[in-house]
């Protein structure tokens, strides 16, 4: 009996509200965007943490990078435009530190030097400017580069200084757009490399060019070499010329990659090699990166900028429940007759009661739905629009959809609650 009486009150309801569609249609409106700003937000504020937590992740959360710093306080290189005999600025990470933290911090795996070159790569008459990467051969497992065709580079390659290099995909679609390039040699500067193999880059991140600025050639233009070839080919002295002036650098090595054995040991050895370095460098001509302390930091700005984006978007479930609420005490006045005649027939208060919360209830509900709709929609035409990546999250559903069930409830009691307490007496009175 309980049951018939609520599924008869919830009819009422229902019929009640399909009297004024308009009205009833624009009062769900604020709930509809109020759910829908909700999950579109935070599936846009999740798909920015995730490209940022990705791209720090392909740095790898075993790994720490320390780079080569020019001092923006060294005052001793020189232009020789004005006369004078420039003199090279000696700075930047050296072999031997590379040597230091393999032999001296326990736990290390891997310990990759890199020298990076910006220069001119030449294939008859397509020049593209790219990054020549001096490396070891443990690159291709410390980075998880894909070898599409022929081989990374080997320890023989390295012991006998052989001319030989590996290309990206990108490099090679540029340079060989309708050749084989394992068939072809590369020119760089006044040497010639041999192609022996194309490979794909799993990560993208930007390298360290000669200049020692972190804008770099992307990683689908770089070209990779032994590192005893590069150091012999190109030196450890870099010139770099510009309208009437010349700089010279001397690096020897402009990024080591360490890779520990496992990640709790990545916080232990840091502050290891700091220490280590600082005793042979005398000026602040490094930095490191610890991808790990890079990703819990994005993890924590993820949370921060999830509150935030959500506390702004249920301002327009707030807006929406006072909406509700709103429309319901207008309907109570409007209904007032209708209430003292239900009063009269033998109707409770409860009963009065339920029949305007189930009114609010369906308004909140459906709106709820329907903005989950358009909430799940709105992210992937954002991202096909904007190109950028947006992820919607089934707890974002969940959490807009029970809110906007909860402002339903809790704007809508106090209006059910009016209309029961209005006198029957009084209502049937009223015109």
């Amino acid at each position: 009996m309980i049951t018939s009486q609520l599924l008869t009150t919830i009819r009422l309801g229902v019929k009640s509200l399909t009297l004024h569609k308009l009205r009833a249609a624009l009062t769900m409106l604020g709930i509809i965007f109020g759910v829908c700003s909700v999950i579109a937000m935070l599936a846009i504020g999740e798909g920015a943490s995730y490209e940022a937590q990705e791209a720090i992740k392909k740095l790898g959360s075993r790994n720490i990078i320390v780079r080569s710093l020019k001092p923006v306080d060294d005052a001793k290189a020189s232009s020789g435009g004005m006369g004078g005999r420039p003199v090279a600025l000696d700075y930047g990470l050296k072999y031997e530190d590379a040597a230091r933290i393999q032999s001296t911090i326990p736990g290390v795996r891997h310990v990759l030097p890199m020298r990076i070159i910006r220069e001119t790569a030449n294939f008859e008459r397509n020049k593209i400017n790219c990054q020549i990467i001096g490396t070891l051969p443990s690159y291709a497992d410390i980075t998880g580069v894909e070898t599409l065709r022929g081989r990374f580079l080997t320890h023989v390659d390295e012991q006998n200084q052989d001319n030989v290099c590996v290309v990206t995909a990108g490099l090679a679609e540029r340079l060989f757009p309708f050749q084989d390039p394992l068939q072809h040699t590369i020119k760089v500067d006044i040497f010639y490399f041999r192609v022996v193999g194309v490979i794909q880059e799993k990560n993208m991140p930007e390298q360290r060019t000669q200049s020692g600025k972190m804008e770099g050639e992307p990683m689908d233009n770089n070209l990779y070499i032994p590192l005893s070839t590069s150091r012999s080919r190109f030196g450890e002295t870099l010139i770099k010329r510009s309208a009437g002036s010349m700089e010279m650098e001397t690096v020897q090595l402009h990024q080591i990659t360490v890779e520990m054995a496992d990640t709790p040991q990545v916080e232990i050895a840091e502050p290891q090699i700091k220490t280590l370095l600082k005793k042979f460098h005398e000026r602040s001509d490094y930095e490191m990166i610890v991808p790990l302390q890079l990703l819990r930091q994005a993890e924590q700005t993820k949370r921060i900028f999830n509150i935030v984006l959500g506390s702004i978007a249920a301002i327009s479930l707030l807006v929406g429940g006072i909406g509700i609420m709103n429309i319901m005490l207008a309907t109570v006045t409007e209904r007032t007759r209708e209430i003292g005649v239900r009063r009269a027939l033998g109707a409770r208060k409860s009963d009065i009661t339920m029949q305007f919360l189930v009114e609010t209830i369906v308004l909140s509900v459906g709106g709820g739905l329907i903005g989950v709709a358009i909430g799940i929609i709105v992210p992937y035409i954002v991202a096909h629009v904007a190109d950028m990546k947006t992820i919607v999250t089934p707890w974002s559903v969940v959490i807009a959809f029970t809110i906007s069930a909860a402002v339903g409830v809790i704007f809508g009691i106090y209006p059910a609650k009016s209309a029961a307490e209005l006198d029957p007496i009084e209502a049937l009175r009223h015109e």
